[in-house]
């Protein structure tokens, strides 16, 4: 008997599951009811139904759920508050263009982009990162990096054939209908051959034209047409492929000539520098004296940076700047590298590489942190052999010592 009722519940329950917004019930089998935005779950759904209690201050709530209230992020020190934490909506930080509040991390990370065949249904903004979603029926987005809404697809007018249905990743493709290509008819007495292209005797003699000899095919106008239509699609093209042969050939001609020039100054700055002479000789391959020497190691040196207390957010703009342009040009010891080494992780990192200027992105956010000073930054740019950037910052060194 009591397995006769446990199915009984467990029918019901699958019946009526589609019905149930929680997807959960109760031992009796009654729906467990959510918790408004606002409130979270004081005891949860089992025996009784589910019980929830307002969210206190410092947490909330912004949607219904079976989830207890979440604590309220706070706004970084140079980001300003947009609307303070309530009940049902958490705190927004007025993030600059392009970037949204993480509240995870408590950080302004870049705007995500809608790939291809997906439209935006929700713009980055105070409310959360972009959201979206694959375009439906009736509706497209041909962009790769998409930050518009799907497009509603073409509909080919009567004169047009449909030759490609409308898809989430390409709108409708129509055709005009006398665009058309006509076969060649077959020759006379061959399988296929269509009579109604022939004309006959008497019609031939009326248009005044000669009668066909025995074998040979007629090509009415329509097939002149087609043969033109053949043409011109091959044609073009062909004239495509030419100009793209024609522009590379061009540039390694040019490239050659760049080389040549190039080997014939650097034999010429080597004059008889015996290393010069060597390199010349056994491969062909010329390296100047000076940078001989500089990819030789320094023995015995050591150089030392003293301690600049001064912070870099009140380093000058235009300073910033030319700091962020040479990480971001800095190839394998850019601003990844310095991110590591001031002690960022590595998901952090792939957050700010998700931006147009991932260099900026870097600093804005590490100078707002405590104790962000000049000398911790080009401690962090010795570290991953960058003396440019730190020449830019104008940090003061100390000679070299030789040790």
């Amino acid at each position: 008997m009591k397995l006769f009722g446990f199915c009984a519940l467990l029918l019901f329950k699958v019946t009526l599951g589609d019905a149930c917004a929680s997807g959960k019930f109760t031992e009796s089998g009654q729906c467990c009811s959510l918790c408004p935005a606002g409130s979270g779950v004081e005891v949860e759904c089992g025996k009784e139904d589910t019980k929830c209690t307002p969210c206190p201050q410092g947490t909330f709530s912004s949607s219904e759920g079976l989830g207890s209230c979440l604590p309220c992020s706070k706004c970084p020190p140079s980001v300003p508050t947009l609307a303070t934490c309530s009940a049902a909506q958490n705190t927004q930080c007025e993030c600059d263009n392009g970037f949204f509040f993480l509240s995870d991390h408590g950080l302004c990370a870049p705007c995500s982009k809608c790939t291809h065949g997906q439209g935006v249904v929700q713009e980055c903004g105070p409310k959360g990162n972009t959201k979206c979603q694959i375009c439906g029926p009736g509706t497209f987005s041909e962009e790769h990096i998409s930050t518009k809404p799907c497009q509603t697809c073409t509909q080919c007018s009567d004169s047009e054939v449909e030759i490609r249905a409308c898809m989430p990743n390409s709108d409708t493709l129509c055709m005009d209908k006398k665009l058309h290509i006509l076969s060649r008819p077959a020759l006379n007495g061959a399988e296929g051959t269509d009579a109604a292209s022939w004309p006959t005797v008497q019609e031939a003699m009326a248009e005044g034209e000669s009668s066909p000899s025995p074998g040979t095919p007629k090509f009415t106008p329509q097939d002149e047409g087609g043969s033109n239509n053949i043409l011109a699609y091959v044609s073009v093209p062909a004239a495509v492929v030419l100009g793209l042969l024609v522009y590379v050939a061009y540039k390694c001609w040019r490239s050659c000539k760049q080389k040549k020039a190039l080997s014939k100054a650097r034999a010429a700055e080597l004059g008889a520098s015996p290393e010069g002479e060597k390199l010349q000789s056994d491969s062909g391959v010329f390296l100047d004296s000076q940078s001989l020497q500089d990819n030789q190691p320094s023995k015995g040196t050591k150089r030392d940076s003293k301690q600049d207390n001064r912070l870099y957010i009140n380093l000058p703009p235009h300073r910033q700047e030319e700091v962020e342009r040479l990480l971001q040009e800095g190839g394998g010891r850019g601003w990844r590298q310095l991110g590591a080494a001031l002690g960022y992780e590595p998901e952090q990192l792939d957050l700010f590489g998700r931006g147009e200027a991932p260099a900026h992105t870097l600093l804005s956010n590490w100078a707002q942190k405590e104790g962000s000073t000049l000398g911790l930054l080009c401690s962090a740019l010795a570290r991953i052999e960058r003396p440019d950037v730190v020449s830019g910052l104008n940090c003061p060194t100390q000679g070299v010592s030789v040790v």
